[in-house]
């Protein structure tokens, strides 16, 4: 069983997933993978192109917008509001706690405008906390 949580109607985050999870995230209606974990971060993780491939097998897509330690730029914020645009159906986001892909999600839904206290609340339903960039998401919200 994975520990896939659910952000809201669209977007699950998770830990990271093996390709054992992809036809769990199917059943749920993912339609598309988002890779937020670099390749090689820790050499118990599957690579990136392992899950691609079982992901494009299930008839699913797959986008891989690495988050590395060094924080999240405008180009990756970019990247995950378009493929949130972009998606048919629902979403699952990983990392190697979910927390970052969580963090990019919070950033990509203010860069649309949405409520900064709404997205707090619904990344907090899902046991993670956004406030080490809740001044980014205001900003953002506000169209900064």
């Amino acid at each position: 069983m994975s520990d896939f949580r659910q952000i809201d109607d669209n977007l699950y985050a998770s830990p990271q997933i093996t390709v054992a999870d992809i036809a769990e995230a199917k059943a749920l209606g993912v339609t598309l993978i988002v890779n937020n974990r670099p390749d090689d971060e820790s050499p118990d993780q599957p690579a990136g192109a392992e899950i691609e491939a079982a992901a494009r097998a299930a008839g699913m897509d797959y986008v891989a917008i690495p988050v590395t330690h060094a924080g999240f730029g405008p180009g990756q914020v970019e990247a995950m509001r378009d493929a949130l645009d972009r998606a048919d159906g629902k979403i699952l986001a990983f990392c190697r706690s979910g927390t970052r892909s969580t963090l990019l999600w919070a950033l990509a839904e203010a860069k649309a405008g949405r409520n900064p206290s709404v997205i707090a609340s619904k990344a907090a339903g899902g046991g993670y906390d956004i406030s080490p960039i809740r001044q980014m998401v205001e900003m953002l919200s506000a169209g900064g």
